[in-house]
């Protein structure tokens, strides 16, 4: 088996991952693979989720953050826990996930502008070979930015 068989897989760096919501077998690939963190931004209890994420992580060796981020409603607390689990973890092999990489996408790039100082450009660019955000995101994504100081 191979990571990019995961649902919408990226790697983007040599150092993060990002995708949809993997299966128990895909998260012992992402451990095979040299990965110490799983971030998880989908909400449990969900059609898509695995019965005890937490579990089948830690199982397997790695350290599990659950930040779940409602889809209809991303806050901007949502994303400043983001923004700080991911400084805590600079340098660590990180997989990052949601249900279909739509919310990570979308956080990813507002980490790379607001606390990495990327261009919209730059860091748009990975989110857009997932998505083209729809309105409500939109306005999360433009809020966000708003404050960038």
């Amino acid at each position: 088996m191979a990571l990019n068989e995961i649902y919408n897989y990226l790697q983007l760096t040599d150092h993060l991952a990002t995708a949809g919501q993997p299966s128990e077998a895909q998260l012992a690939e992402v451990a095979q693979a040299g990965c110490q963190l799983v971030i998880n931004l989908a909400r449990t209890g969900q059609d898509y989720s695995l019965p005890d994420e937490a579990s089948t992580v830690l199982a397997n060796g790695m350290e599990y953050i659950h930040i779940p981020v409602i889809w209809e409603a991303p806050t901007r607390t949502n994303l400043e826990n983001f923004m700080a689990v991911m400084q805590a973890n600079h340098g660590r092999r990180v997989f990052l996930h949601c249900a279909a990489n739509m919310r990570v996408s979308a956080f990813v790039a507002l980490d790379r502008i607001l606390r990495l100082g990327w261009t919209r450009e730059q860091a748009f660019a990975d989110m857009q070979r997932i998505w083209n955000p729809d309105a409500r995101w939109k306005d999360f994504i433009e809020g966000a930015l708003s404050l960038q100081s």
